[in-house]
């Protein structure tokens, strides 16, 4: 439980430092970005930051693309709702190459079951037991849904698109795919990423992900070490103070004796 409620507190921390800013601030800026928070036993939080015609075109929300749109954070999380999405945080919109930006922050009760959000609907998901004490992380994303040309929203293709796992233990294997050619690269520890163009993501290219990873969290594992460390601490502590206590009743003993 304690676990449970540092990893949510340290992302809330995170999204919040994030929506503050307006936008992501290390890296590339994409136009369509997931992000999950994954747990080893099947949770996870996603962080989707996107413009909104890329969540028109690529996702199918009904909602106003343009500039002048009056769509808010208040109407957003509704129709997030009604598409079955499990709501945690809607932020302020902001402004990028003339197209209005949102973040959206959707719980996952356990990656093993059917999705019912209609927003992360593209992805299937797999968490399986590969050994006694190692997990396999699956997801593949189908293609988008195109709905609207990607001319409508100004785009000239080359905008990028990302998914990325926060994972939750050391990785083992991973198919890490970034356009610049490079492989295996971690992010901030165990952050994975995987980009492809926004005119591959039209055309239907599809998005394989596969890592593989311990069993236990590295989170539960530094909790535990550090509660070891602390005992081990207090442990000596109390061995010290026992030893001085001990070699002061001795001195007080043989004062005693000397004037007797």
């Amino acid at each position: 439980m304690f676990v449970r409620v540092v990893s949510r507190a340290v992302i809330a921390i995170a999204l919040a430092a994030i929506s503050a800013c307006g936008a992501w601030p290390f890296g590339a800026h994409y136009e369509y970005e997931e992000q999950m928070y994954l747990s080893v036993d099947g949770r996870a939080t996603v962080v989707v930051d996107a413009s909104l015609p890329a969540l028109v075109v690529l996702r199918g929300l009904p909602i106003d693309s343009s500039p002048s749109s009056s769509v808010d954070r208040d109407g957003i999380r509704r129709v997030l709702e009604s598409a079955g999405c499990r709501v945690d945080s809607v932020s302020r919109l902001w402004t990028r190459s003339g197209r209005r930006f949102v973040q959206m922050q959707i719980a996952i009760a356990d990656v093993r079951q059917p999705q019912p959000c209609g927003l992360l609907a593209w992805s299937s998901y797999s968490l399986t037991p590969i050994d006694q004490d190692g997990l396999e992380f699956q997801q593949t994303v189908r293609p988008a849904r195109q709905i609207l040309a990607a001319t409508a929203a100004g785009w000239d293709g080359t905008e990028l698109v990302a998914f990325k796992l926060h994972a939750p233990s050391r990785i083992r294997y991973q198919n890490v795919k970034r356009l610049d050619g490079t492989n295996g690269t971690f992010e901030r520890g165990n952050i994975l990423t995987w980009e492809q163009r926004l005119k591959d993501c039209l055309d239907g290219t599809p998005v394989a992900m596969d890592v593989r990873m311990d069993a236990t969290s590295i989170l539960h594992t530094t909790l535990w070490l550090f509660a070891g460390s602390f005992a081990a601490a207090v442990l000596l502590l109390l061995m010290i103070i026992w030893l001085v206590v001990r070699r002061g009743r001795k001195l007080a003993g043989q004062n005693n004796g000397a004037t007797g």
